[in-house]
């Protein structure tokens, strides 16, 4: 048996739980076994994006874990980061130009 944690954060809560898993264990397995699921209903474990401290995985289902990793649901990008980046300099280069 190893120890894993299986985390995800909403912008107001997170829950990171701590399990023992067998020696051989996926991703996604540790995500299913971690019960989290329960905790927040919106996590679809089948489509939600993961990750191992930080780095995305392609196949949860086929990326064996070490002890003590900690497993990362993704929740889905409301906006693309390039898109806000965009505005934002476009919006800084108006007001910058309304002072002149």
């Amino acid at each position: 048996m190893m120890t894993v944690e299986v985390a995800y954060a909403l912008p107001d809560e997170q829950k990171i739980v701590s399990l023992q898993v067998d020696e051989v264990c996926t991703v996604y397995e540790a995500v299913i076994q971690s019960r989290i699921v329960e905790h927040f209903p919106d996590i679809d474990p089948d489509s939600n994006p993961m990750g191992v401290f930080g780095k995305s995985v392609k196949d949860p289902k086929s990326v064996q874990l070490h002890p003590g990793d900690r497993v990362e649901i993704y929740r889905p990008l409301l906006a693309d980061p390039k898109e806000i980046r965009a505005r934002k300099a476009a919006e800084k280069a108006k007001a910058e130009k309304a002072q002149s």
